[in-house]
């Protein structure tokens, strides 16, 4: 019998209101897809199709597509906690950049979000 040596990781993530209020309001088969993405991210698997750093900054998002739409949640790693993640805020992504206007807004976030520890 051959075992399974793959490392694993046990990864949590928290949804701030924001993100929470984003995804409550994608379409079904959209935030499914979104949360099964999530969940290969929280359980090791590295693929930035569906979890990339973006540049410049301590910001992370979270990618799914479904029926020609683009979908983001935006997210940063928690300093304070081994393997946590926290998610910012989504969008739906409309040109081939992440909107500034959208990274500034979850590093608004994230500063808060330490203030409040």
């Amino acid at each position: 019998m051959q075992r399974d040596n793959t490392k694993r990781m046990d990864i949590s993530v928290e949804y701030l209101e924001e993100a929470q209020s984003y995804i409550d309001n994608m379409p079904e088969k959209a935030r499914k897809k979104m949360f099964h993405n999530v969940g290969l991210v929280c359980t090791g698997v590295k693929d930035t199709r569906i979890f990339k750093k973006l540049t410049d900054s301590g910001i992370w998002e979270f990618r799914a597509e479904y029926e020609s739409n683009e979908y983001r949640l935006l997210s940063f790693w928690d300093n304070t906690k081994s393997s946590f993640i926290v998610a910012t805020h989504g969008f739906d992504k409309k040109t081939q950049r992440t909107p500034k206007g959208e990274i500034e807004h979850a590093e608004r976030i994230r500063d808060e979000y330490y203030k409040s520890k």
